[in-house]
């Protein structure tokens, strides 16, 4: 849980809390952002292996099983926050759909 300060100025300009937030925070341990690899895209523990890649092959019917022997540094847990991690990146987001004939 983290925990946001919000401050205000009262009287002779002194700081007071105005409000106190807190916000859960989900730590993506397995997920790595560096601007020099990938152009910076979020990747599988900096093995150069873009979380999107992840996620389009489970959106093509590839199994765990199968991607796991495709990247035989891959563990289960970096499948599960690869998800994690592209599920949180669309909440709250507007996504252009086109609508079925």
């Amino acid at each position: 849980m983290l925990r946001i300060f919000r401050f205000g100025y009262g009287f002779a300009g002194e700081a007071t809390r105005a409000s106190v937030t807190e916000v859960a925070v989900m730590k993506y341990t397995r997920i790595t952002v560096e601007p020099g690899k990938m152009g910076g895209m979020p990747c599988i523990r900096g093995l150069r292996i873009p979380v999107a890649t992840v996620v389009g092959m489970i959106a093509d019917g590839v199994t765990e099983k199968d991607i796991l022997n495709a990247y035989p540094d891959f563990e289960s847990e970096d499948i599960l926050q690869a998800l994690q991690y592209a599920a949180e990146a669309v909440t709250g987001r507007e996504l252009p759909l086109v609508s079925a004939p």
